[in-house]
């Protein structure tokens, strides 16, 4: 008896050993253990904005700063694509009880690969959204407009394109707010306003901030 509970013992070691290795072999899995490492110390509060996605959301590290009056917990990590969400959905979505979500992601999903159709991405963001819902059937979901980058100007009428799908979708979706921030990027010509982006013209800086919490600012839940 005491042989079988050893050996017992030892497999669920080695197994427990095998998937995380599997785990950490997973794109954005340090990020996200970051995440759990964090949740473990001090697992945060139910009833916050929960804002998922890639990195225009990770850099905003001032967030709060723009939104003093709402509680925010910011679970988006860099260079994440819409499939990385659905991926560690249980992670960065399941584990919380936010009051609203806000998604900003879609970018690097037309960035990792000129094959990738607006029709992919659209289908890729609905799977994710029905996800959301399977768990949250009533807590509000709001989608944050792919941004005009001017270092992917190439890809802009797909994200053009992607968002206006996006948002047709959310509109026969209830609870749901599509936020544009897209158009209010440009210039009169349609080109990019450049003083709102990084050096690396792909990224926002304060200026293009105070854009996004203009939009942003009118579905947050009071």
């Amino acid at each position: 008896m005491l042989l079988k509970k050893i050996i017992l013992l030892v497999l669920v070691i080695l197994f427990y050993r095998i998937l995380v290795h599997a785990q950490e072999k997973l794109p954005f899995w340090k990020e996200v253990h970051e995440f759990k490492q964090q949740d473990s110390v001090n697992f945060p509060a139910a009833n916050q904005v929960l804002f998922i996605g890639s990195s225009s959301f990770t850099n905003w590290k001032d967030f709060q700063d723009y939104f003093p009056s709402h509680l925010i917990l910011n679970r988006a990590f860099g260079g994440s694509s819409l499939t990385d969400l659905i991926l560690y959905r249980y992670d960065i979505l399941y584990a919380y009880q936010p009051k609203q979500i806000l998604i900003y992601c879609g970018e690097n999903d037309f960035a990792a690969s000129d094959t990738i159709s607006v029709e992919t991405v659209v289908n890729r963001f609905k799977v994710l959204f029905e996800l959301i819902r399977s768990k949250y059937k009533n807590i509000p979901v709001a989608y944050v407009s792919m941004k005009p980058s001017p270092s992917r100007a190439l890809l802009m009428p797909k994200f053009a394109a992607a968002n206006r799908q996006i948002k047709n979708y959310l509109i026969q979706k209830r609870k749901t707010t599509f936020i544009d921030v897209y158009s209010k990027m440009l210039n009169a010509d349609g080109t990019p306003i450049s003083a709102i982006f990084l050096e690396d013209k792909l990224h926002i800086n304060a200026k293009g901030y105070d854009i996004w919490k203009k939009e942003i600012k009118k579905v947050l839940i009071k």
